[in-house]
């Protein structure tokens, strides 16, 4: 029989922070001083439901805002951000910390990103004047963030449909693009004659303040949403800033709460959102209805997972008659980074059989979906290629 081969001390390390104390007879204790650190801080989290008492009141995390502050610290010294961020996540849900991020100096000690934001939006309602500005605080870098983000692809993206979108086939002279038009007309050209004879002129899109497309975004706000949330409000923030553009924003769980007056600013769309509670996707796109004043030239974005607590055939109807008025209608099972969502089957396949595709979409796609949604292209074909990014 041929002997293993010896673990080189790389691997040694990685496995023992890996697997916990529970290892040391077979691979030692955890190390250098960093690595007991790191394993103490694991240990905490991932380990506490085998801690003894005494080892609960001296390391484990607990109730203990200062014993959370001190190991969100910790994880921030020993980890990169990225796993600090599944770390916190972690905490939040394994161990029910989500109280303690009420308290103003834990949120200090955490490291802001979508989930977390997300979290804190779940606790808006039960959040105390003491908290809230630094919860704000929190919320804004990671909306910054995000902005940076998105917002310079998505204005570009839908700069570019609308433009394309005004393309005039009739215009005056001043106004041709001379390159479109002779690419355009090159099956016209004469060898005799050495010269295009155009069928079709080309203009130039004129730059103009009129309002080129009206935007309804309608954010599912239950909990499993939470991300898609954040991002969903950043968009329309971000869409209300286009004067060619007319967007409208609400949210909805069991009511409605149009939230278009403060677009100007996503922190405060996202404090004015309130995640949980039941959800009535039919009430919610009646309402819409009633905003969309130019159907063929509005853009209904629905985000939900589609679990509807309403009258589901109602809502089936609507989205139908929205359709055959003239609305170009998309519908997002999720708009995050959070991978393949839980969502309502049966009500996708319903929709699906009335041309309106559901799917999910990270946000780095987003602003090429709504290019190809604002061009009235196949959103329906751009969901099949995009399958793998989105």
């Amino acid at each position: 029989m041929t002997p293993s081969k010896p673990i080189d001390e790389t691997q040694s390390r990685r496995w023992r922070l890996v697997l916990g104390a529970s290892a040391e007879p077979e691979l030692g204790g955890a190390g250098p001083a960093a690595d007991a650190a790191m394993d103490r801080a694991l240990s905490a989290l991932y380990n506490a439901d085998e801690q003894s008492a005494a080892e609960k009141r001296s390391a484990g995390l607990g109730g203990s805002a200062p014993k959370v502050a001190r190991w969100l610290g910790d994880i921030r010294t020993y980890f990169p951000s990225t796993v600090v961020e599944v770390l916190q996540r972690d905490a939040v849900q394994r161990l029910d910390l989500t109280q303690l991020l009420l308290e103003p100096e834990l949120l200090e000690a955490v490291e802001p990103d979508v989930h977390l934001v997300g979290t804190l939006l779940s606790l808006n309602r039960a959040m105390p004047e003491t908290t809230r500005e630094t919860a704000r605080t929190v919320v804004e870098k990671v909306v910054r963030e995000i902005e940076r983000r998105i917002a310079a692809r998505t204005v570009a993206a839908v700069s570019g449909a609308l433009n394309r979108a005004a393309r005039m086939s009739r215009p005056r002279l001043r106004d041709i693009d001379w390159d479109r038009t002779i690419r355009r007309n090159l099956a016209h050209y004469l060898p005799e004659h050495r010269t295009v004879v155009p069928e079709r002129l080309v203009g130039y899109g004129r730059k103009a303040r009129a309002v080129h497309r009206d935007v309804v975004l309608a954010i599912d706000q239950s909990g499993s949403m939470a991300s898609s949330v954040v991002y969903a409000s950043v968009f329309g923030a971000v869409l209300a800033s286009m004067r060619s553009l007319r967007t409208s924003l609400v949210v909805f769980d069991t009511a409605v709460v149009d939230l278009t007056d403060r677009l100007a600013d996503p922190v405060d769309v996202l404090f004015g959102t309130q995640l949980g509670g039941g959800t009535d996707i039919n009430r919610a796109i009646a309402y819409c209805g009633q905003l969309i004043t130019r159907p063929a030239d509005t853009l209904f974005v629905l985000i939900s997972d589609l679990y509807e607590g309403g009258i589901r055939d109602e809502m089936l109807r609507r989205i139908a008659a929205m359709r055959e008025s003239g609305v170009q209608v998309v519908v997002l099972l999720a708009l995050s980074d959070d991978g393949a969502p839980a969502y309502d089957h049966a009500n996708a396949a319903a929709l699906a059989g009335l041309g309106v595709p559901a799917f999910a979409c990270t946000p780095d796609s987003f602003p090429d979906l709504l290019a190809v949604a604002l061009d009235r292209g196949d959103v329906q074909a751009w969901a099949h290629a995009n399958a793998g990014k989105s």
